[in-house]
């Protein structure tokens, strides 16, 4: 028998939801197991399932599109929390991998990477006491993000203290939008009196063009990075930055646009740093990835001459419990399940007796802890006990719900689990 577990939100226990049905014996605590069916309903339900085919094609395909601009990705780890699918990401060429926080930071140091980039504000006493074990007990290099004075005097005093030092990147954002110094003068000055912090080492400018809303947005995006590049170029001849310094941007919606204003630099060190590609999802990133390819065929970007796109490779499966009104029915998937926050889930395929049936018109509606409400035409022949696989908006806050996630082959079959470290 193989346990599927999934984490209490409140408690943060690990819970057996079910066993894997069968006569194959049980799994290796290592996660590896034989394979079972989903559709002959050898797995627990609900799960949330990778479709690895998908899962390879969205590694390579931003790959080979990072390659072609002659910048390093650096992807956001935070989307998956999955050491394994890290580690995956490297070997197929990734330069390393971006974090929020130092906890993350720590989960990808012991996975292996070798480059991490917390994309992040480090803060308070605890947190700088991780990086600094990261420093010490694993090969990785870390980079964090400042923004005032006040965090580069507390990172002054740890590190001194600690005997050792901390690579930041000076973060350059926008007006009403998230962390960042907001003016060239501010940055110059923070710059300036980083000089005067032997402990803290500046290495690069760190932009995030995802909070850029209103007007003509590319246009926006394409002058806040040319502004970048024009004041890192300045902070090298002032001798503030050191030669070849690292420049980096890249959310999951405008990594075209970043890749295309960083490419093949010879006088800086550019680096993407999208997220959700990896998972990609029927939602809010299909979206984003549709005004690229739009960009693209616009721009005659090499988006479309990669061939392939990004698919969506997260699912979650649950068993139809109820169907108390003709127009209704009740699904054994919850918020504490799936992600809610930017569009329900959305039905995909129905499968009974292990054969999928062709039914018409699903519709989530409403969604509580344990269950989805689902529209349905008054004829529809949906019954209790069949099986939906769902497609799902925001991978991030599918993926933090879930301790082990599933991996699957395009029959359905889970192959093995992987481990999230949320």
């Amino acid at each position: 028998m193989s346990n599927l577990f999934k984490k209490d939100r409140n408690n943060h226990k690990t819970h057996a939801l079910g066993y894997a049905i069968g006569q194959k014996g049980m799994a290796c605590c290592d996660h590896e197991m034989p394979s079972y069916s989903l559709l002959k309903e050898e797995i627990s339900l609900p799960a949330a399932v990778i479709k690895r085919s998908h899962l390879e094609n969205n590694m390579q395909w931003m790959q080979k599109f990072a390659n072609h601009h002659g910048v390093k990705l650096c992807p956001h780890g935070k989307t998956t929390m999955t050491p394994e699918f890290f580690r995956q990401q490297q070997e197929c060429g990734a330069w390393g991998v971006t974090v929020a926080t130092a906890p993350q930071v720590e989960v990808a140091a012991h996975s292996g990477i070798t480059n991490i980039m917390m994309a992040n504000q480090l803060v308070g006493k605890a947190n700088m006491t991780m990086i600094h074990r990261v420093q010490r007990d694993t090969d990785a290099r870390v980079m964090v993000c400042v923004d005032s004075k006040q965090n580069i005097q507390q990172l002054q005093h740890y590190f001194e203290h600690a005997n050792s030092s901390i690579d930041v990147l000076i973060e350059y954002g926008v007006a009403g939008g998230r962390c960042g110094c907001r003016t060239v003068d501010d940055v110059v000055a923070l710059a300036q009196f980083i000089t005067d912090t032997p402990n803290v080492n500046l290495v690069g400018i760190e932009v995030y063009e995802g909070v850029i809303h209103g007007g003509d947005e590319e246009t926006r995006v394409r002058q806040f990075l040319a502004n970048t590049l024009e004041l890192a170029g300045q902070l090298v001849a002032d001798n503030l930055l050191p030669e070849k310094p690292i420049v980096t941007g890249a959310g999951s919606a405008w990594y075209d646009v970043v890749a295309e204003e960083f490419a093949h630099l010879d006088a800086f060190d550019a680096i993407l740093r999208p997220g959700c590609y990896v998972i990609h999802d029927t939602g809010i990133y299909l979206d984003a990835q549709h005004k690229v390819m739009q960009r693209a065929e616009k721009n005659q970007g090499f988006a479309c001459e990669l061939g392939g796109d990004l698919s969506s490779a997260l699912e979650v499966w649950a068993y139809v419990i109820s169907r108390p009104e003709a127009t209704k029915a009740i699904i054994g998937l919850g918020k504490r399940d799936v992600a809610f926050d930017a569009g329900l889930p959305i039905p995909e395929r129905i499968y009974r007796d292990g054969k999928q049936i062709k039914t018409t018109g699903l519709v989530a509606t409403d969604v509580m802890d344990q269950h989805t409400f689902l529209s349905v035409p008054e004829d529809c022949d949906l019954q209790v006990g069949d099986m939906i696989a769902f497609s799902t908006s925001h991978p991030c806050l599918t993926f933090d719900k879930w301790r082990y996630i599933a991996i699957s082959d395009d029959q359905h079959n889970v192959e093995h689990w992987v481990e999230t470290a949320f």
